[in-house]
């Protein structure tokens, strides 16, 4: 599989600083996830779809490494990577400000189906489709 690359650019904001006056840790993940919504979005294959689909791709391991911490007002580009489709969606995600990486994380989801609660590692067609789309 071919990877899949998408960007989004956020301005960091006050309410994201810690005590230290640099982006809390956990607010990482929450970047992570604004991202990976935006990935979803340009391949015209959203949470809503998977739902109809009948089927949720929670989160089921995380790792991060944090290289240099953001602060107030820094515009950051994440770059969310599909890595691996099948059996489970694996992304990676580099924040870079500046044009300097700061932060590298993988994520990976595992289908399950809504109903059933099982798990499914096959990919739904229709995100099949729209990666091959894109």
């Amino acid at each position: 599989m071919k990877e899949i690359v998408s960007e989004t650019k956020l301005r960091i904001p006050f309410f994201d600083l810690d005590p230290m006056n640099v982006v809390w840790h956990g607010n990482y993940v929450k970047y992570m996830e604004i991202a990976r919504c935006d990935f979803f979005r340009s391949i015209k294959y959203t949470y809503d779809d998977m739902h109809s689909d009948g089927i949720m791709y929670p989160i089921a391991k995380m790792d991060f490494k944090f290289i240099k911490s953001a602060k107030f007002e820094d515009e950051i580009t994440i770059k969310c990577i599909l890595k691996e489709l099948e059996p489970a969606l694996i992304f990676r995600y580099e924040i870079y400000t500046n044009g300097e990486k700061i932060f590298v994380g993988n994520t990976m989801q595992i289908g399950v189906n809504i109903k059933t609660g099982e798990s499914i590692f096959e990919a739904p067609g229709r995100l099949k489709e729209s990666l091959r789309n894109k």
